[in-house]
């Protein structure tokens, strides 16, 4: 055989190989569940019958309606058969016939994988299936039973904290892409890339069934986005499955960048009347164009402008008492010109630098990044509170500093670090032992009392963990990071937002989902931080304990069950600890954690429970977030649903609109 036509044989090959592997849709997971009328899945039934009909039609209608069908086969009889096929959207697009193969290898697939249950899901990369036994769907979104793909890799350890933050911030941008249908022509779907280093892009996609309303897919959503602390937390990429939705994330493009961009109509039929159409929007574009060019100028300077009345007002407002403000010659010289050697710590927002001032007083220097306007948010927020929070056991504001479009806090200098670094850590976690524990849980009560009732303001802090508790000379803890607390007007008790911001794993169910925030979102933190405390665990670590799946929450509320609490506690107390304390800590911790915020205790009910043995403590209820088995019954999913999805939005205005009005992700 001649070169040339060697060469030319290996292309072809090659070609076929790469159509091939493209074209082949990749199985991720699936879930069997059992049927409401408690019967199994037999052949030479009516409905298998049906049910082989019905995955015929969502195969042969894979194509349609952007790669979405859903239908009913015999509805209104015992033997129905409900169902529903849905192709990835950036899949739809480009390549539908991908989307038949899918719904072909799916259909298959899901009946040899789930052969007795009448009820199954069956997700693949390209494209789920969903089906069960009755004339209709749940009422409320499918979010039981739900399963997760965590990547083998992990990030490295020293980006940890900044990449769970930086994840959280990514999965609510694409959530409330799909939610809010930005793209594809209104279906439920987005992706979203953001840099994390300028070696490594994080890739994300959210996609709800299209029959869901927007309040619906974000509610599924933000139910999918709860599970990635516990099963993808420091992981380089994710998948969490639920039977409506699907979130996924990557240190790669895993979806088709070009079938996300919005699809073009098509051109009018006729040459007339394209001429006719170009006469009449040729003129109207040139307009437009014109306006919208204006339009952002006059926007830039207006934002200019805005943004240096906000500042001002910030300097106006802290100039008024003592003179906090530091130069930046200052700061330069305290911090030897920002030297990495004293580099302390680096958060969502910005770094934070050890300093010393000429008199010898040591200080902490928070360097916000960038200049955009969320870091003039972030200083306003910031600066503005803490100026006007006196207490121990919060960290205290030295001043700032505004110049050469910097935004710069100067805080009290806390020598110990933060909670996490000794709570987490095997060796120094025995520096903590019971006393310096329950002092440190009843000074966080104390300052989170004080935000909530006792300052002139009432404020919900919003991000409670451990890392933001910091550890004076006497291990003191000192509340810190007050960049996303809400102020609240005297008689206000609740507020909402569309954007979620935070830590999973210590946002409140109501919060996470539904944007929902009260004193009682603190609680629940909080209580997450104390069983931590108690535990010597992170609340995503994963135990092989018969408590439940995966969090702190679920083995605390396993061992609660069965009578053992002091399971929980960190070994390193084992041999010395006052039984009495120990076992009121946890069950205050647990009433914190609850899923009604109704039934969570204030801030000082709770000072008053680590006071006083006389106050008797209601018994708890499940924790929020704690996962049942995945393959739960659907009867008990439908409840809990039911339960979550019926709880009013409330949405109160503030009159300090400036520090209430706008919420950014962290």
């Amino acid at each position: 055989m001649f070169p040339g036509n060697c060469l030319f044989a290996c292309l072809v090959k090659l070609c076929l190989l790469i159509q091939i592997v493209v074209a082949a849709p990749t199985y991720r997971e699936h879930a069997c569940t059992d049927s409401k009328t408690g019967t199994n899945l037999t052949a030479n039934t009516t409905y298998y019958s049906n049910l082989n009909l019905l995955l015929s039609y969502l195969t042969s209608n894979a194509t349609i309606n952007g790669g979405f069908h859903q239908t009913t086969v015999a509805a209104n009889t015992a033997d129905a058969a409900t169902g529903l096929f849905l192709c990835r959207s950036d899949i739809a697009v480009t390549r539908l016939s991908t989307c038949q193969e899918c719904a072909g290898n799916a259909s298959r697939e899901a009946l040899r994988r789930c052969p007795t249950q009448k009820q199954a899901v069956i997700w693949y990369d390209e494209c789920w299936i969903r089906y069960e036994d009755g004339s209709s769907f749940y009422t409320t979104p499918g979010v039981v039973p739900a399963t997760s793909l965590p990547s083998n890799q992990s990030v490295a350890d020293t980006e940890a904290d900044r990449f769970n933050d930086f994840l959280s911030n990514a999965m609510n941008t694409v959530a409330d892409k799909a939610a809010n249908s930005r793209q594809l022509q209104g279906k439920k779907f987005g992706t979203d890339e953001e840099e994390f280093t300028s070696l490594q892009t994080l890739y994300s996609l959210a996609q709800c069934t299209p029959e869901l309303s927007a309040a619906e897919c974000n509610m599924c959503l933000r139910s999918a986005i709860g599970f990635y602390p516990s099963c993808c937390g420091d992981k380089e990429g994710g998948t969490v499955f639920l039977p409506s939705c699907v979130t996924r994330y990557e240190f790669y493009s895993f979806y088709n960048v070009t079938g996300t961009k919005a699809v073009s109509p098509p051109p009018g039929k006729g040459k007339s009347s394209s001429t006719t159409i170009i006469a009449i929007v040729a003129p109207i574009g040139v307009v437009m164009v014109f306006f919208i060019i204006a339009f952002f100028v006059l926007r830039r300077k207006q934002k200019k402008r805005y943004l240096s009345v906000r500042l001002d007002s910030v300097r106006y407002e802290m100039e008024r008492g003592d003179n906090l403000q530091f130069t930046m010659d200052e700061i330069e010289t305290a911090t030897d010109n920002f030297s990495d050697d004293n580099k302390i710590g680096e958060g969502g927002f910005g770094e934070v630098y050890e300093g010393t001032l000429p008199n010898g007083q040591k200080i902490a220097v928070k360097r916000l990044l960038g200049r955009s306007g969320l870091g003039a948010e972030q200083f306003k927020n910031e600066a503005l509170l803490v100026a006007k929070l006196q207490h121990r056991n919060l960290v205290r504001l030295f001043g700032f500093c505004l110049e050469r479009e910097e935004k710069i806090l100067i805080y009290e200098y806390v020598p110990n670090r933060s909670l996490d670094y000794f709570l987490f850590d095997h060796e120094k976690r025995s520096l903590l032992d019971w006393t310096r524990r329950y002092k440190i849980i009843g000074n966080i009560a104390r300052g989170i009392l004080y935000l909530h009732e006792d300052s002139r303001l009432r404020i919900i802090h919003r991000d409670l963990k451990a890392s933001n508790i910091l550890l004076d000379n006497d291990m003191n803890p000192k509340i810190s990071d007050f960049g996303m607390a809400k102020v609240f007007v005297v008689d206000q008790t609740h507020g909402s937002t569309n954007r979620i911001i935070g830590t999973y794993g210590y946002m409140s169910p109501e919060y996470a989902m539904h944007g929902q925030f009260s004193v009682k979102s603190d609680v629940f933190s909080f209580g997450v931080l104390v069983l931590e405390i108690l535990s010597g665990k992170k609340n995503n670590f994963l135990h092989n304990q018969s408590h439940g799946a995966g969090d702190l929450l679920s083995f605390a509320w396993g061992h609660w069950k069965e009578g053992t609490p002091l399971e929980l506690l960190d070994p390193t107390l084992r041999h010395s600890f006052p039984r009495n304390e120990v076992m009121r800590c946890i069950h205050m911790g647990l009433l914190c954690v609850q899923e009604n915020p109704a039934l969570r205790p204030t801030m000082a009910t709770i000072v008053l429970m680590l006071n006083s043995y006389s106050v008797t403590l209601p018994a708890p209820q499940q924790p929020a977030f704690f996962h049942r088995n995945r393959m739960q019954s659907s009867a008990a999913a439908k409840d809990h649903e039911s339960d979550r999805f019926t709880s009013k939005s409330i949405s109160l205005s503030v009159n300090d609109g400036s520090m209430i009005t706008e919420v950014y992700p962290r």
